[in-house]
């Protein structure tokens, strides 16, 4: 069995006590390395090397661009950029956001699957939506390993049942027990697969295909249909990419981005009107005031038809 000493780990809601306790089963004579992505806010410092450092035996550092990879080490990505692999080193960079992240556990793990193949072990921890599941795929193509925290462990649970329905998973466990499992598999122990490899095939990955008739959320422009075993992503020319799910995501956060703008301006609207209502009034034209007083009221209609539409938009989301 080859030796599997290149682990990325996926995160993100409830991600943190997740890599709390899976570092904190890695033995400290671990002989391979550890890259972990966690969803972060672009702005916010983040001190997730330290924490990673203080809950286990490693030590656990925020990845700097162009960085030697090191036997031992935990490279953390940093806030608003993505972490990539070449072989022996580390590259951090700003670049398209994926599944509406930057950084993305997707780029993490596919750019591992191309340069290390078979050395590597993809693990998806909690986390909401799907990001990650697509580069699950492409490290058991390349011959990796593919690790998912079993659903009843995680705090949230979208992000491992993403991976369960859409990659071929090797072994589904409990954080800490995965922390376990790369101790083992970096020092070439043979460990059996859980036989789950439930969810995609592993049919090859295809080319883009056709347009499709929707347009890329975060920049408007054309997205383009990529398979990847069973799983579809999509691509706009400028690198921003999606997953299904992610792409619904981003489309609902658009249209409610739009009815917020849309209520604001007919609220503006009938202000409008209020205000030059006033201005007539104090020149004693009464059938201008009326006119005002028809935009006002069916303004504030309108404003009342839209806010309900809204509202009901933004509790149906909530409930999903």
């Amino acid at each position: 069995m080859p030796v599997r000493d290149i682990a990325v780990v996926g995160a993100s809601a409830g991600g943190v006590a997740a890599l709390q306790r899976l570092v904190s089963a890695i033995p400290s004579d671990h002989p391979g390395t550890v890259f972990v992505v966690l969803h972060l806010s672009p702005t916010a410092p983040t001190s997730l090397g330290e924490i990673l450092s203080r809950a286990g035996r490693l030590r656990a550092v925020e990845a700097l661009d162009l960085a030697l990879v090191e036997k031992g080490v935990i490279y953390c990505a940093s806030p608003d950029h993505h972490l990539r692999l070449e072989p022996g080193l580390v590259r951090v960079a700003p670049g398209p956001r994926e599944n509406g992240h930057r950084p993305s556990i997707d780029v993490l793990f596919r750019s591992a699957a191309e340069t290390y193949g078979p050395r590597v072990v993809g693990v998806i921890l909690s986390g909401a939506l799907d990001d990650g599941a697509s580069g699950l795929v492409a490290i058991s193509q390349a011959g990796g390993v593919t690790v998912v925290q079993d659903p009843r462990d995680a705090q949230n649970t979208s992000m491992p049942e993403a991976a369960l329905r859409s990659a071929p998973v090797d072994h589904v466990l409990p954080a800490a027990e995965i922390g376990r499992l790369l101790g083992r598999l970096a020092w070439g122990e043979e460990v059996p697969s859980a036989g789950t490899r439930r969810g995609a095939t592993d049919r090859p990955m295809q080319g883009p295909e056709s347009p499709v008739a929707f347009s890329c959320p975060d920049c408007n422009g054309t997205l383009w249909e990529v398979r990847e075993g069973d799983l579809v992503r999509f691509e706009c020319r400028v690198g921003h990419t999606f997953s299904a799910e992610s792409v619904v995501a981003s489309h609902a956060d658009n249209l409610e981005r739009a009815l917020w703008t849309a209520l604001r301006i007919l609220e503006e609207r009938a202000t409008l009107h209020r205000r030059l209502a006033g201005l007539a009034r104090e020149r004693g034209l009464d059938a201008i005031v009326s006119i005002h007083e028809e935009k006002i009221k069916a303004a504030e209609q309108d404003a009342d038809v839209l806010r309900d539409v809204v509202t009901s938009e933004v509790d149906r989301r909530g409930r999903v």
